[in-house]
């Protein structure tokens, strides 16, 4: 199982980025994908998160209306769109497989290197 990030870079704020996550190894259209990020000093928190077969997609208050995620299963590939960036978008960015539970959505596939995205004047 490999999920690899991409497209992370150094945008200023109000700016746009597009985050690509690039799966192999596994069954990609059965799965569900989250996004997350890690801020230096913070824990990894999640971001957003899409369903397989119905698309389905959930976020975080603090990207909701801004970002939008996204999965093309003919590519193996989920995507982030990030829009009106803030500084505070500043951060290490990951994708994973997740599952939904009762007591919330549970990370279970192995952390890639992720991409960091930069928002700064």
């Amino acid at each position: 199982v490999q999920l690899q990030a991409s497209g992370g870079g150094l945008v200023q704020p109000g700016g746009s980025l597009r985050l690509s996550c690039a799966a192999s190894g596994f069954t990609f259209s059965i799965n569900a994908i989250g996004w997350y990020r890690q801020a230096p000093g913070n824990q990894r928190e999640l971001v957003a998160t899409i369903s397989s077969g119905d698309n389905y997609s959930n976020y975080a208050d603090f990207v909701k209306g801004r970002f939008t995620i996204s999965r093309d299963n003919a590519k193996n590939t989920v995507y982030l769109q990030m829009n009106s960036l803030k500084p505070e978008d500043t951060a290490v960015y990951y994708c994973n497989l997740v599952e939904f539970r009762v007591t919330g959505t549970r990370p279970f596939g192995s952390w890639g290197q992720g991409t960091l995205v930069t928002v700064s004047s």
